[in-house]
């Protein structure tokens, strides 16, 4: 028997698929209206993920988004972003402008959005998708086991969050370069890492799969540990640090038109914003209103939004686990370590060893960002020590020395602080005006 809920999807499908041709995305890059930033404006017809798609794009091309307002009542959307480069300036490279142009605007209909970013995998390398229990040395072993199987690591991201470990791992055969492709070598590939990440704690959640297909990294990321409900903590007790570092989150009922108000205060850092629209995404929310500020240490962020299919929240414990899952988007990306950078020429074996050295002297990787571009590793490291806390200067000393020197460096932070109430306060008269005058509340004053 056919299934009339498939025949409907595949009707909406195309129906959205003719309405984007009929009205392809304007984007236009204005340098003149704003003093700081550059402005990146995008109209076109609204589907569900829009939002996703750009704010993907945008951060992708190394951008940093310091305020944003958002629009998608009806059938059309509209955006606007101010945006400056890695140097905190307007964009001027016309290389960059024209693949904004590329990315977000006409030419962009029919590609696949996973397609479309830098970060996105490529059918030249075979990807590993693992997921366990976060434990001291858990990396270290995982890149030795891969280093004994003779596969070459030419790229990887590791995020921990409440425990886990999440981590994508790109591979080569190391003789020839190739994507790994024999089924039995990669069968033997998985049950070596899944007898690893199971260790003696997680016998029944670790998990290992292995493809060839592309994928965004940060957005399969998100997909793995919201799977996995690492937004459910253990019972633990949050220690200062972490107190003071949480996320202020509130969610609430917006009865006039039927959305469900969400407002958002944390640090602000790299990614953040689409870490945060990622995740509605993935619980099937979508964003109708918005404004974002982050021009100081803080970033702040407000969203009228429903379910996709227009449902209120049904209870008190769907209000928490937004909250919640919220809270997890924006714990995962884990920076809160020390940041170690290593640059040096590639060479088999290279992560296994420099992991090696970080375990035997008693560190943890929180988070790693893992590249080869052309011959050189460049890689990036966020370490505790084993308890989680912060690593002596004569650890890391000892580290440098060993790996050496003129190839690990360290980089500290900016420890400066902005008032949080001054910017609260703007982001709330901002967003009330910028919804006064799209006649969704009755006064901003």
């Amino acid at each position: 028997m056919m299934r009339c809920g498939s025949v409907s999807t595949g009707v909406e499908e195309e129906f959205e698929k003719l309405v984007i041709g009929m009205n392809p995305p304007r984007v236009t890059v204005d340098n003149g209206s704003d003093m700081e930033a550059t402005l990146v404006k995008v109209d076109s017809a609204n589907k569900f993920g829009s939002l996703l798609e750009v704010v993907q794009i945008l951060t992708d091309l190394k951008l940093t988004i310091k305020r944003a307002y958002i629009s998608s009542d009806g059938e059309w959307f509209m955006d606007v972003f101010h945006v400056v480069d890695q140097e905190g300036d307007k964009l001027t490279d016309s290389e960059v402008i024209e693949r904004i142009e590329q990315s977000l605007g006409e030419k962009s209909v029919g590609l696949n959005p996973l397609s479309i970013g830098i970060e996105t995998t490529t059918d030249q390398q075979t990807s590993i998708e693992l997921l366990g229990r976060d434990r001291p040395g858990l990396l270290s072993e995982i890149f030795a086991v891969l280093s004994d199987l003779k596969c070459n690591i030419v790229g990887s991201e590791v995020w921990t969050h409440n425990s886990r470990m999440a981590a994508l791992v790109y591979i080569t055969d190391e003789s020839t370069g190739e994507p790994i492709s024999d089924p039995d070598r990669l069968d033997k590939i998985k049950q070596l890492l899944r007898y690893v990440l199971k260790g003696n704690q997680d016998k029944k959640s670790a998990k290992t799969s292995v493809s060839n297909k592309q994928m965004h990294a940060g957005r399969r990321l998100h997909q793995i540990m919201y799977t996995d409900r690492d937004y459910n903590k253990e019972e633990e007790e949050e220690g200062p640090s972490e107190c003071r570092d949480r996320p202020f989150i509130t969610v609430e009922k917006c009865e006039e038109k039927g959305y469900i108000l969400v407002n958002l205060r944390c640090r602000d850092r790299p990614k953040l914003l689409f870490d945060t629209v990622c995740t509605l995404t993935d619980m099937r929310y979508v964003v109708f209103h918005g404004t974002v500020i982050a021009e100081g240490s803080e970033a702040y962020q407000e969203y009228y939004i429903r379910h996709l299919d227009k449902s209120p929240i049904s209870s008190e414990g769907e209000r928490e686990r937004l909250v919640l899952c919220l809270e997890a988007a924006i714990q995962r990306r884990n920076t809160d370590g020390l940041r170690l950078e290593l640059c040096c020429e590639d060479r088999p074996g290279l992560l296994s060893d420099v992991t090696r050295i970080f375990r035997e002297n008693g560190l943890s990787v929180a988070h790693a960002e893992v590249s080869t571009v052309g011959s050189e590793a460049m890689n990036v490291f966020y370490v505790v020590d084993a308890s989680g806390d912060p690593v002596h200067g004569q650890i890391i000393e000892a580290v440098r020395s060993e790996i050496g020197e003129q190839i690990l460096q360290v980089r500290y932070k900016e420890g400066d602080s902005k008032d949080r109430t001054s910017f609260g306060n703007m982001i709330r008269s901002r967003s009330e005006k910028f919804l006064y005058n799209l006649g969704l509340i009755k006064s901003y004053s």
